[in-house]
């Protein structure tokens, strides 16, 4: 589930390069409406149903892993 959070991550962000540090404080490119692409990518790709308040939680790569085991991802 970890290195599938990464590759969204990079597809969306369009990054060559991405890492577990990564968040929206130290990549210019993660604005609001990537945050939403995200988002998106993260539903289709787990199958979950996020909330509006899980999307406003995701700032890092942490966040995203920590809601996404919240919800039963764990693969």
């Amino acid at each position: 589930m970890e290195e599938k959070v990464l590759e969204i991550l990079k597809g969306v962000l369009v990054l060559e390069q991405v890492d577990k540090s990564i968040s929206s404080s130290n990549c210019d490119k993660w604005d609001s409406m990537a945050q939403l692409n995200i988002s998106v990518e993260l539903e289709a790709e787990f199958g979950v149903s996020l909330e509006p308040e899980d999307i406003a939680a995701f700032s890092s790569y942490e966040d995203i892993v920590r809601v996404l085991k919240e919800k039963g991802i764990t693969d």
